[in-house]
C-alpha cells in the first residue's frame, strides 16, 4: 500500500517520478486567469485563521467570496448555510467543513485541501475530525505571526510568476497601478477584460451599466452601437497600457453568431436601453456585433480571447435572491455551438484579424469538437494560436484532466498546451498546479514506459517544462 499524499502522490512510474521531481516540480507558475481580488494583493491581506482562507465571507468590495467548491461539498454534507457562508463561529464552521471532507472520497475536494495543508503550512497528516483541533491552532498561528503568510507571501511561496485578475471594462485598475509602482513586489499582476455586462443587453441593469461605461470614456451617454464598440476599444487599449494579456468572455449557454448590419444593431440597442424585451436572435446579433469588433481590437494589440460557455448559472432561484450570483449554484449545461465558434473565428480570419484564442466548454463532451475547431485556425504566428483550453471548473479533477489532455493529444499538439490555471479566488488555490502537474507527468510517463514515446530526455523535458509554464510565458507574453 502507497503512503497517504507523499512526495509520489499520483505518481505511478519510475519515469512520472523523474519527470515531475526534475522537471514539473518547480517552474514558476503563471496564474493567467484567476478572481483573485487585486485590493487584497496590494494591501498584503493577513487571514486570522484558516476559514477565512478556505470558506472566505464578504470580501474588502462587500461582496460574497470564497472557494465554491468547499462550499458545494458542504451543502452536499447536509450541512445549513450558516455555516457554509454565513456568520457562524470559524471554528464551528471549520468543523462542518472537515465532517464533509472526511466523506468526500473521491473528490477532489479532498486532495486540494490536503495539498495546501502540506505546500503551505507544513501539515501532512490527514484532516479528520480528531486532527482537526491542532491542525486548526498550528495553521491560524503561521497565519496570524509568520510574515510570510499574508497574501503576498502565499503567492510567493507558490513560486507564482504572472497574475491575471479578472475585471469589468468600467474598472479605474487603481490597485493594479499601485501594485506595479510597488518594487518590493515583484510578481506580474495584470488585469484581464471582462465585457460581459456589456454584451448581456437582455439582463437587469444594462441600461444603468452602459452609463458608467460612457462615464468611464468621458461621456454621458452611449447613443449607438458604434459609440459602444468605440468604448469598449477605448478600454481595452487602457487595459492593455496596464498590462492586459487576456480577455475572457463568459457566455451562459453558447457562444453565440449570428451577423446583422449596423442599421439592425442599433434599432436592438435601443430597444434594449428602452427596456423591451428582445428575442434570442437580437441578443445574439448584438452580441455578435460586439464580438467581432473586440475580437479585432484583441489581435491589434495582442490580447488573448478566452471563450467560456455551456454553463447554468444560478439554478436555484431561492438561494440565487439570498446569496447572489456566483454562490456554487451552477451546473454543467449541454449546449453546442461549434458552428458559432467556426463561424465566428472564419469572420475574424477572413481579414486576417483572428486573435490568439482559447476555448473552454463546460461540458466534457465538447472536447473533441474544441480540439478539431481549434487546429481549423491555427497558423505560423505562434504554436497553438487557438488553444483547448484546460478542464475548466466542474472539469478540473483527475478523470477531467486526464480527458481533457487526452483529448488534446489525440488531435492536436500535446506540447504546445498553455497548461493549468486556478480561476479561483482563493490565494492557496495555487496547490491545484502541482495536482494538474503530477497527473500530467503521469500521463506522460505512463506513454514512455509502455514504448508509445522514446525516452528521449530532451524532448520530455521540453514538454513537460512547457506544459507547467514556458509555454504559457509565450503565449501571454509574459
Amino acid at each position: 500500500m502507497k503512503s497517504f499524499m507523499d512526495e509520489n502522490f499520483l505518481l505511478e512510474t519510475e519515469t512520472a517520478k523523474h519527470l515531475f521531481h526534475d522537471y514539473a516540480k518547480n517552474m514558476p507558475l503563471a496564474d493567467y486567469h484567476c478572481h483573485l481580488n487585486p485590493r487584497e494583493i496590494y494591501e498584503d491581506r493577513r487571514f486570522s485563521n484558516l476559514v477565512e482562507v478556505w470558506l472566505g465571507g464578504v470580501d474588502v468590495n462587500g461582496v460574497l467570496a470564497g472557494d465554491h467548491y468547499k462550499w458545494r461539498m458542504m451543502r452536499a454534507n447536509g450541512v445549513p448555510e450558516e455555516y457554509v457562508t454565513g456568520n457562524k463561529p470559524a471554528y464551528e464552521r471549520f468543523l462542518k467543513l472537515v465532517e464533509a471532507l472526511e466523506l468526500a472520497i473521491g473528490n477532489p475536494m479532498y486532495h486540494w485541501c490536503h495539498l495546501e495543508l502540506q505546500q503551505f503550512f507544513g501539515v501532512t497528516e490527514p484532516l479528520t475530525l480528531e486532527s482537526a483541533p491542532r491542525i486548526w491552532e498550528h495553521c491560524n498561528n503561521l497565519l496570524q505571526n509568520d510574515p510570510q503568510m499574508s497574501a503576498r507571501g502565499l503567492i510567493r511561496k507558490a513560486n507564482v510568476a504572472f497574475i491575471g485578475t479578472t475585471d469589468d471594462p468600467v474598472d479605474d485598475l487603481q490597485w493594479h497601478e499601485k501594485i506595479a509602482e510597488d518594487e518590493t513586489f515583484d510578481v506580474k499582476v495584470c488585469p484581464s477584460f471582462r465585457p460581459d455586462k456589456a454584451m448581456n443587453l437582455h439582463k437587469p441593469g444594462f441600461s444603468e451599466y452602459m452609463v458608467k461605461l460612457a462615464n468611464s470614456v468621458g461621456k454621458q451617454a452611449l447613443n449607438s452601437v458604434e459609440d459602444v464598440c468605440a468604448a469598449l476599444i477605448d478600454r481595452i487599449a487602457y487595459f492593455h497600457a496596464h498590462g492586459c494579456r487576456a480577455s475572457d468572455h463568459g457566455f451562459e449557454a453558447v457562444v453565440p453568431f449570428r451577423m446583422i448590419s449596423l442599421a439592425e444593431a442599433n434599432k436592438i440597442y435601443k430597444k434594449a436601453l428602452a427596456g423591451k424585451v428582445l428575442t434570442q436572435e437580437e441578443i445574439e446579433g448584438y452580441q455578435t456585433t460586439l464580438l467581432l469588433c473586440m475580437g479585432k481590437a484583441y489581435h491589434r494589440l495582442g490580447i488573448v480571447m478566452q471563450l467560456h460557455y455551456s454553463c447554468l448559472r444560478n439554478t436555484n432561484q431561492r438561494m440565487f435572491k439570498l446569496l447572489g450570483a456566483d454562490a456554487g449554484f451552477d451546473a454543467i449545461a449541454q449546449n453546442t455551438c461549434g458552428v458559432n465558434i467556426f463561424n465566428l473565428l472564419s469572420e475574424l480570419d477572413s481579414t486576417g484579424e483572428c486573435p490568439k484564442t482559447i476555448l473552454y466548454s463546460l461540458n466534457p463532451a465538447d472536447n473533441e469538437q474544441l480540439g478539431t475547431l481549434a487546429n481549423s485556425f491555427q497558423d505560423d504566428s505562434i504554436p497553438g494560436k487557438i488553444q483547448h483550453g484546460s478542464a475548466w471548473w466542474f472539469n478540473d479533477n483527475k478523470t477531467g484532466m486526464i480527458d481533457q489532455m487526452v483529448s488534446l493529444a489525440n488531435l492536436g499538439v500535446l506540447g504546445n498546451f498553455v497548461g493549468m490555471l486556478t480561476d479561483s479566488r482563493s490565494f492557496l488555490s495555487y496547490a491545484r498546479h502541482d495536482y494538474f502537474r503530477r497527473i500530467l507527468c503521469n500521463l506522460i510517463g505512463s506513454w514512455v514506459e509502455n514504448g508509445e514515446y522514446p525516452n528521449n530526455e530532451q524532448a520530455l523535458k521540453r514538454i513537460v517544462e512547457g506544459i507547467s509554464f514556458t509555454n504559457a510565458k509565450r503565449y501571454f507574453d509574459i
